[in-house]
């Protein structure tokens, strides 16, 4: 009994000492999106250095033994990047486009001044990109905070810092960078800082060719608010890096449109909305990867666990009166992680395309409106760009998505501490299959 009450009073003296210290990370944005953004790349840095460090056995066969040290960051696109930072764009029979050229030059830019510097390109992808995504945060928080409020801020900070896709956020991929100069862009258009807007846009469309949506964006919104010539103007000129990398491209391959034309002939990748790949993503969630490979039910228990799910869900949605709030959310979380569990891969890149779109238009009216047209022209982009993979990465780097399920989230707590609990083992998931160079998104 004594040891029970003194380990009463120590939690009782530690939560003292802990709740001041939460009060003032919630109520400072700026230490709140640093808080969210270096604890959860703690746990990624943890994670991948931890699978080098113990030599673990690969998980799959086509897995690779991860190797300790700065490599460990460097997987798929990674090197791609290097060879453009170190030797330029490939060119294939002295005028072809290489397939890295699909690639946009300011990241492995970037890379280069720092490498010029003394710094490898490990260190050097390693630094722009952390340093920018802890930029994003930060900068996501003020702007949500000005839109909506601190709690929607806070909500939609955290959605972006531990979602499972902020690995790339991290590992030498672009999704940092990106995500700091689009939300910069963004949130000096709804403040109407024109320059920055041009500035920040410009650099952006320099990074990824989804930077495209941001033009559509602004001139949609700048058409429903009324707004002055010069805000038209930003956001015309906010798509010059795109318009520069064009003419690099018609210079040296005299072709402008070069990054898109490698995606057909050195990716193979479609024209258009790529209904096929979606068949079979949708497919593969209701009867399997397995039986869709062999074109007949081979595994019947795959479409039985969906159709049980599928049943018990709308039970719980027509009982959810009678069965009270709390029990319906916490019944329906584990429903979805369950079907999960048995769908996979497929289950996450439908569900953010297809989730993120429902929940900006769910939301509009608490949105700000060029927060949903920006995700709305992204994730068009998305579906019209002739493929279906890295579908799920690349509407992560769209910022409108995260905000969304952050600013839904405030209003359900339960849903949202669950989400992020769910996260958080994705993220260690993930990482761990990245560092073993198993594909991830």
């Amino acid at each position: 009994m004594n040891l029970g009450h003194e380990l009463k009073q120590r939690s009782e003296k530690f939560m003292k000492f802990l709740t001041p210290l939460v009060k003032f990370c919630q109520s400072n944005g700026v230490i709140f999106a640093l808080t969210m953004g270096i604890v959860s790349r703690t746990i990624i840095l943890l994670t991948l250095f931890a699978v080098s460090w113990f030599s673990a056995v690969p998980s799959q066969p086509q897995a690779v033994k991860a190797e300790w040290g700065w490599g460990v960051f460097s997987a798929w696109d990674s090197p791609l990047y290097q060879i453009i930072a170190t030797s330029g764009y490939e060119v294939i029979n002295q005028t072809e486009p290489g397939g890295n050229v699909a690639f946009f030059p300011l990241f492995p830019l970037l890379i280069r001044g720092l490498m010029n510097l003394g710094l490898p390109f490990e260190i050097a992808g390693f630094l722009i990109n952390n340093l920018a995504f802890l930029g994003a945060l930060v900068l996501l928080y003020n702007w949500v905070e000005t839109t909506n409020n601190s709690k929607a801020a806070r909500w939609a900070t955290a959605v972006l810092a531990w979602c499972p896709l902020s690995i790339f956020g991290t590992v030498i991929y672009t999704e940092g960078l990106f995500l700091c100069l689009s939300i910069a862009a963004l949130r000096a258009f709804d403040l109407e800082k024109y320059p920055q807007v041009i500035l920040w846009g410009s650099l952006a469309t320099a990074t990824r060719i989804t930077g495209l949506a941001l033009i559509p964006a602004f001139l949609i919104t700048s058409w429903q608010k009324q707004k002055s010539a010069i805000a038209y103007l930003s956001g015309l000129f906010s798509g010059l890096g795109l318009l520069f990398y064009s003419l690099y491209c018609w210079i040296k391959f005299n072709n402008p449109i070069a990054f898109i034309t490698v995606q057909h002939t050195q990716w193979q990748r479609q024209t258009g909305f790529d209904s096929q790949g979606w068949l079979k993503m949708i497919m593969q969630i209701l009867i399997g990867s397995q039986n869709w490979k062999q074109g007949t039910i081979v595994n019947p228990w795959h479409p039985l666990l969906v159709l049980t799910i599928a049943i018990i869900g709308y039970l719980l949605w027509r009982y959810r009166h009678q069965l009270g709030e709390t029990k319906f959310d916490y019944s329906f979380c584990v429903l979805l992680i369950i079907l999960w569990l048995i769908a996979g891969d497929p289950f996450l890149n439908t569900s953010i395309i297809l989730g993120g779109g429902y929940l900006l238009w769910y939301l509009r009216h608490e949105l700000s409106l060029l927060a949903v047209n920006y995700g709305f022209c992204a994730l068009g982009l998305l579906l019209a760009s002739g493929g279906t993979i890295s579908l799920s990465r690349l509407a992560y780097g769209i910022v409108s998505v995260s905000l969304g399920l952050g600013v839904m989230l405030s209003h359900h707590r339960r849903w949202g501490y669950v989400t992020l609990g769910f996260f958080t083992v994705l993220l260690i998931s993930f990482s761990v299959r990245f560092a073993q160079h198993l594909w991830v998104a």
